[in-house]
């Protein structure tokens, strides 16, 4: 089944240069997911992994991802039920660690100073727009290629391989 990439939800903002080894704290790293994800980014924002709703849209400065490139990071960050992340620029493993899994990713260059926490946001991924519903001002981002659209629609690389995608067919 194809998945919509329009998403609507309440604001977490996070600073720049945030590492892997903060979204998953090293303590619960060997821990089951749902563990993990009552953890995720709680040294930068010890309300977080409290009050995270399903939908929730985590935003982020630049470099967000970087560090250790720990691939549970992008799992526990969806396992707390946030629909996308959007940073002004992030780690190259993290950004394809998220498509990887189905983790909608945006790079969006200024969105970080376009909101601030509880704002409510719509993402529409395809078009790489970003609004912001509580002040109504809208900022663009970089779309990604056709094949991590594909890839997400599909809910990540297993599913979009497991559904004879035409990207994984000889022409």
């Amino acid at each position: 089944m194809s998945r919509t990439l329009v998403f609507e939800g309440s604001c977490w903002k996070f600073g720049h240069n945030i590492p892997t080894d903060m979204i998953t704290p090293t303590a619960v790293v060997f821990r089951e997911i749902g563990e993990m994800a009552r953890h995720v980014l709680e040294s930068a924002n010890a309300e977080f992994p409290l009050k995270v709703q399903k939908g929730d849209i985590i935003v982020a400065g630049r470099n967000f991802g970087c560090s250790s490139g720990r691939a549970i990071a992008p799992k526990a960050i969806q396992a707390t039920g946030v629909s996308v992340v959007l940073a002004e620029f992030f780690s190259r493993t993290f950004y394809r660690n998220g498509y990887e899994i189905g983790l909608p990713v945006l790079e969006v260059a200024g969105i970080h100073s376009l909101v601030e926490t509880g704002d409510r946001l719509k993402v529409d991924i395809e078009r790489g727009t970003v609004e912001n519903l509580s002040s109504g001002k809208t900022i663009r981002g970089t779309p990604p290629p056709d094949f991590l659209l594909e890839m997400l629609r599909a809910g990540g690389l297993i599913p979009l391989l497991k559904s004879g995608s035409r990207f994984f067919t000889m022409q």
